[in-house]
């Protein structure tokens, strides 16, 4: 039976390549400055890294990519209830969210190990 970290259609020095999921995470982080343009770069950098990654490094990556489309559901949300002042709130939510769903992720990364829900909307 093959070690559910390593993947052998992957050369070992990708194995444990964190740099890119690292990228990615910062760029969403790096959202705050950037008015959200790191954040669809690291959109892309996710997308375009998640098939040739082994397992483990692509729970990251859902990870992310959800990160991304759930944060633009609720910035949109957020957007259109800025008229009933409440949308500033929201908006101040998500940029936290994504803040504290990139920190965690990266803790996992970090650790050498998957992301353990991927798909969950919360942490």
């Amino acid at each position: 039976m093959t070690d559910p970290v390593q993947d052998p259609a992957v050369p070992p020095a990708l194995q444990d390549d964190k740099t890119m999921p690292i990228v990615v995470y910062a760029c969403y982080i790096g959202g705050w400055i950037t008015g959200g343009v790191s954040a669809i770069v690291g959109l892309i950098l996710a997308y375009v890294s998640k098939a040739a990654a082994p397992e483990w490094l692509q729970s990251h990556y859902v990870f992310q990519i959800r990160t991304f489309w759930l944060s633009l559901l609720f910035s949109v949300i957020g957007g259109l209830t800025l008229i009933f002042g409440i949308g500033a709130l929201i908006l101040v939510a998500v940029g936290i969210w994504v803040t504290v769903r990139s920190v965690v992720g990266l803790s996992w990364l970090l650790k050498g190990q998957p992301y353990p829900t991927p798909r969950n909307w919360i942490l």
